[in-house]
């Protein structure tokens, strides 16, 4: 039973850590990144899309990305799509794809990203924290009921302890590198 409540509390964790890269990917460094547009809102007669549902994203060099929707005629709401995203891009349409110039960033933006990458982190590492307290809680009742003793208890407690060190590490290393990457020029 308390190996279960340590298994599901190392999976949360991981998830957690899965949505910060997520978050990271999507934040602007200068180069053209898909993930940058990808979970952009299009209206697609009349419902809300993600971007990547309507059509093929890349990036064929380090400051263009290529949008091209699969039907042609959603273009002009492709392009409003990422102007209302607000995310600093500017799309042009010719017809057939919608390219995006990714423009290079100021000292201040770079500046204001990582601010906005470290308190991601912070609040990735309080979710950590938070897991780890409904692991212990848990692992209290469970000692508290009799169905662990003292030593499986604590040794349990110190494992829980042990993975949000780790995972906390982790977080850590992905602030940053993303930190590098955007001060980067």
């Amino acid at each position: 039973m308390p190996e279960q409540v340590r298994r599901e509390m190392v999976e949360h964790m991981k998830r957690t850590i899965d949505v910060l890269k997520e978050h990271l990917a999507k934040v602007q460094t200068g180069r053209a990144n898909p993930a940058m547009v990808e979970d952009v809102l299009v209206d697609y007669y009349g419902t809300k899309m993600p971007l990547k549902q309507l059509a093929t994203i890349s990036a064929p060099d380090a400051n263009l990305l290529v949008v091209q929707p699969y039907d042609k005629t959603q273009m002009a709401a492709v392009e409003k799509g990422i102007l209302s995203a607000d995310l600093g891009l500017n799309p042009s349409s010719d017809g057939n794809v919608v390219r995006i110039k990714v423009p290079k960033l100021s000292e201040e933006r770079r500046r204001e990203l990582s601010k906005v990458i470290k308190s991601r982190g912070e609040e990735t590492k309080v979710a950590l924290r938070n897991v780890r307290r409904e692991a212990n809680d848990k692992l209290d009742a469970m000692k508290k009921d009799g169905v662990i003793s003292e030593d499986d208890h604590h040794r349990y407690r110190e494992q829980t302890d042990a993975a949000v060190h780790e995972h906390s590490k982790v977080a850590d290393d992905l602030i940053e590198q993303k930190s590098k990457q955007i001060q980067t020029i």
